[in-house]
């Protein structure tokens, strides 16, 4: 089964029912089942080899038209995030090997300065080869194999980007997990608020579309605009992170009408977990640990904070999830190691890695299970670095940043922020300004990586082995900013 198949039934059995809102139309499901056929009908009998596209495309239908129809014809949608840097999308487009590339025509300029060899189109010519194509019903569906219809990118250990692969089937199970733990169903209308290059949002639009249910986009985050669709009062679940529920609190944007809140992506503080509780007694909220590789991991209720507060809640039913000493020996509760998982959801391993994924995964998380059940974080093994939901690798920016020659060496930490979570902070050894420095992070990395605070040190601590001692200059760090702060 592919992740697209319940379309023709919502189309059939609702055809005038509305499936999207964008910032610029409303599509119905008989037009948006026409929409993705065309699509898949169109990548189809485009000339390829790997059955990959990506896409360098806002939020809006657009994106979720050339995700699904990708998915329908079986090919692979490779995302390109507008936030990045020029060598960053080429870097990327390269990785993963894609047929072809669709760009949103302001974003063409950026393709100008290197010429990649993949063909290229723009946003409004692949527009104009939809709109002749007479969409023709087929029922030859390739269903022997579940294609990898997704693929993302994360880092390695050397701050290298690594492309992850899902399968279809991955998210019809955890399209099950949503319905019988979070509810959601084909009378929701779903509001989702931030990017679709974010796969929690991404996730959000195409699982509700499966369901049945309307899907509205915002182009950008604006707590005003996500304030605005709330007070329609016709809202009745949203997606969302913790640094867009603090914005939305501070403007009291969450009305008096029944709302379900799906929160992943970066550590919830309790107090304002509080304030929604308290407040807003006609929200339900779910808070969910996941990742890009495990999907779904576990969830914590509004019932449940009331019991739990610091927890991220306890595994999805389909869900195992063991705690490890460094020997691989099972923790005892409330005794701190290594996160493995094992899952029906999980992802399908990276781009050009022979090695399936192992039955047990571990993306080394560290924390801990209490006596029934429930998981606690405690922190990152591997240092990744989550600002306001986005994750970081400190390896990426410090590889930038040592390119520099002004540059010995250079290191890069998460320190705790009120309101991002956690911020990238540079540390140069021996700089006699950051200036330059500070400019060739900005031109060479996605705005929110650009670290947020630097400092200077004449040398770097180090371990007996020569390298660098992470967590005594992460400490070095914290206690420089409390002398500044006081």
């Amino acid at each position: 089964m592919r992740i697209t198949e319940s379309y023709a039934v919502h189309a059939k059995m609702k055809p005038n029912h509305i499936a999207i809102i964008d910032e610029q139309e409303s599509i119905t499901y008989q037009d948006w089942y026409e929409r993705v056929q065309t699509s898949a009908q169109w990548l189809n009998e485009t000339a390829h080899h790997q059955k990959r596209v990506a896409f360098l495309v806002s939020n809006g239908a657009s994106f979720l038209q050339i995700f699904a129809g990708a998915a329908c014809a079986g090919w692979t949608a490779v995302p390109l995030d507008p936030r990045w840097s020029h060598e960053e999308c080429v870097e990327k487009l390269l990785l993963s090997e894609a047929d072809l590339v669709i760009i949103e025509d302001r974003y063409m300029r950026r393709f100008e300065k290197n010429k990649v060899d993949i063909p290229v189109l723009s946003l409004s010519e692949w527009k104009e080869r939809m709109s002749p194509i007479t969409y023709v019903q087929s029922n030859n569906q390739d269903t022997e194999e579940d294609p990898a219809f997704y693929m993302g990118f994360t880092s390695g250990s050397t701050g290298s980007p690594k492309a992850f692969m899902r399968r279809q089937q991955s998210w019809i199970e955890s399209f099950r997990m949503t319905a019988s733990e979070f509810g959601i169903t084909h009378q929701d209308h779903v509001l989702i608020l931030g990017t679709l290059l974010s796969s929690h949002f991404l996730y959000g639009a195409i699982s509700t579309l499966y369901f049945g249910g309307t899907v509205t986009l915002l182009e950008k985050f604006v707590p005003e605009k996500g304030k605005t669709a709330l007070e329609r009062g016709d809202i009745t679940a949203v997606y969302t992170v913790p640094t867009m529920t603090e914005s939305l609190l501070q403007i009291d944007a969450f009305g008096d009408t029944p709302l379900l809140v799906i929160s992943s992506g970066a550590d919830w503080g309790i107090s304002s977990k509080k304030q929604l509780v308290n407040n807003y007694p006609h929200i339900t909220f779910f808070d969910f640990y996941g990742t890009s590789e495990l999907s779904f991991v576990s969830y914590l209720s509004s019932t449940d904070f009331l019991q739990k507060p610091s927890s991220v809640g306890r595994p999805f039913s389909t869900i195992q999830v063991e705690v490890r000493r460094a020997d691989q020996s099972i923790c005892q509760p409330n005794e701190t190691g290594r996160i493995y998982v094992k899952s029906p959801m999980s992802f399908s391993g990276y781009l050009h890695e022979e090695k399936p994924p192992q039955e047990w995964l571990t993306v080394y998380d560290m924390g801990w299970l209490d006596e029934d059940g429930y998981l606690y974080m405690s922190g990152r093994e591997n240092g990744m670095i989550v600002y306001g939901g986005l994750n970081i690798f400190p390896e990426e920016i410090e590889r930038v940043l040592n390119e520099q020659p002004e540059v010995k060496r250079s290191i890069v930490i998460g320190l705790p922020d009120p309101y991002w979570g956690e911020i990238p902070v540079a540390i140069i050894e021996k700089a006699q300004q950051t200036k330059t420095i500070r400019q060739a992070a900005k031109e060479k990395l996605a705005a929110y990586k650009v670290p947020k605070k630097w400092l200077v040190i004449d040398q770097m601590i180090e371990t007996s082995g020569g390298k660098i001692a992470r967590a005594s200059m992460k400490k070095w760090a914290e206690d420089q900013l409390a002398c500044k702060q006081s």
